[in-house]
């Protein structure tokens, strides 16, 4: 039975030939649902040549008009979530009420990038020196290559997207091509927004498409969320090409758990965050730092509510958890559970012994416990529904854990101390920080993004940080003479 194709959306018009395809799959089925398009250089050539083409045009737009765009969006959003959430579903795995979330949480940059108006405002000093002025103003950077990962296929291109639209900037938008249709749909409800054809741009592709972006002469800034070697590879490669790049990495979120905390709300915020999405969150939590003795209540408080989890196809109302995205991944993040005995640790709740009906890529969840730092299953990011313990003795030897590590995305603290918590958001280096919140992913009106390998660039991503990223500062000083006391003066200028 043919299936359906999924093409490249050019200058508002479909692109794409049946040249390189690649499949995308239900993951809670196994089937074959799709064949996206692969991008030739060509391709992505012709969706970068458009945003250059629609560049002056949409930067000479006034913010009225921009702003109006992302209300129009949001509206849209708002009203056709129900379909957008079962788009991503089909092709991601995550349950409908993940995929509803994903979608509000992205809402919230649409409106915060509608609030441009105020974002965008420059500075004004009068008089700084005698008849002289000086403002300053913020003007788009110009094309946007934006790549984005499988796990958010609604989320982050609004992250990033949004932002970038408002502040003038035209895009070229690159989705993972394990889950594409998601950006397709959001690329025409913003020309339904009354976006003009070309301002927006999605070709799908592998790494052709990506390094195209990377080394085109066209493309003046670059926004990536990633897995840290890939991101660190971008902003290499892209900052060499003279761009401007923010690139997001990988994780390895600590929660500590101090001996004072509320166990069943700690046990309870654990399974949510840890097997929440199939744990194929960039801010899942992935490891438990038990501190003192807290780990011997903590353990089997987790464990008991494992048996509990729903684990099925996302669009059963009854599912809690879905499939990994490919049955590839799946077998990889068995493999951890398979090799934690023979590293020291020990398995509690071994989810790969879980047997599931069909093809779909499921696996159960898993817990385990007494795991050393030298281990695979706390030194690489596993990206599954695998929570690792870590006890150790002391606050101290919780934070230095947390500090040592290569990563600095998210962290979270669960204590009753109100003094500890203050002093673990000093202490600790990691970008997010939750206190009695697991997953610290910040409101639309602040940044998101982690520190040390976590994150290539100086910009986090959505936000007010979003708005720097995406635009750059021009200073204009300003001198209207009287022209009968014009003079020359070759001395450097001072201010009087």
């Amino acid at each position: 039975m043919p299936v359906a194709l999924i093409r490249h959306l050019i200058d508002g018009v479909e692109h794409g030939e049946l040249v390189r395809t690649g499949p995308v799959f239900n993951p809670a089925t196994g089937e074959r649902q799709h064949e996206v398009v692969l991008g030739s250089v060509a391709d992505v050539e012709a969706a970068i040549a458009a945003a250059r083409s629609a560049l002056p045009g949409w930067r000479a737009t006034s913010l009225t008009k921009r702003a109006d765009v992302l209300f129009r969006l949001r509206h849209l959003l708002t009203e056709r979530s129900a379909e957008l959430a079962a788009i991503v579903t089909s092709e991601h795995g995550k349950v409908l009420s993940d995929a509803a979330g994903e979608i509000g949480r992205g809402l919230e940059n649409v409106e915060f990038a509608s609030g441009l108006i105020a974002q965008l405002k420059g500075e004004f000093s009068q008089q700084v020196s005698t008849g002289v002025d000086v403002h300053s103003v913020k003007q788009p950077v110009g094309v946007v290559g934006c790549i984005t990962p499988f796990n958010f296929p609604v989320m982050v291109p609004l992250w990033m997207v949004a932002s970038a639209i408002a502040c003038g900037n035209t895009v070229v938008l690159k989705p993972s091509e394990k889950d594409p249709s998601a950006s397709v749909f959001l690329a025409r409800l913003f020309l339904e927004a009354g976006l003009p054809a070309g301002v927006l741009n999605v070709v799908h592709g592998d790494k052709v498409a990506v390094d195209t972006i990377l080394d085109s002469p066209d493309v003046d800034a670059v926004s990536f969320v990633g897995s840290t070697p890939i991101a660190r590879s971008i902003y290499q490669r892209a900052s060499a090409n003279g761009k401007r790049v923010q690139a997001l990495g990988g994780a390895k979120n600590h929660m500590v758990v101090l001996a004072d905390a509320d166990i069943d709300a700690a046990a309870d915020a654990a399974v949510s965050a840890a097997y929440g999405s199939a744990g194929e969150r960039c801010m899942a939590v992935s490891v438990l730092v038990a501190v003192g003795d807290v780990g011997d209540r903590l353990v089997p408080a987790i464990a008991g509510r494992l048996d509990a989890l729903a684990i099925g196809d996302g669009t059963d109302a009854a599912s809690e958890m879905g499939p990994l995205i490919t049955a590839e991944h799946r077998d990889k993040v068995a493999s951890y559970v398979a090799g934690a005995e023979a590293e020291g640790a020990t398995v509690v709740v071994d989810g790969t012994a879980k047997q599931f009906d069909g093809d779909g890529f499921f696996i159960g969840v898993s817990l385990i416990d007494h795991v050393g730092t030298g281990m695979r299953v706390y030194t690489d990011e596993i990206f599954g529904p695998v929570l690792s313990v870590v006890r150790v003795a002391t606050y101290e030897d919780a934070v230095a854990l947390v500090n040592s590590n290569r990563y600095g995305n998210g962290v979270a603290l669960f204590t009753r101390d109100g003094g500890a918590a203050r002093q673990f958001e000093f202490d600790v280096e990691v970008g997010m920080v939750g206190i009695n919140v697991p997953i610290p992913v910040p409101v639309g009106a602040y940044s998101f993004g982690g520190w040390k390998d976590s994150l290539f660039g100086d910009s986090h991503i959505y936000g007010p940080e979003s708005f720097h990223f995406y635009t750059r500062s021009k200073v204009v000083t300003t001198r209207w003479p009287d022209p009968l006391h014009s003079t020359i003066e070759l001395a450097f200028p001072g201010n009087s």
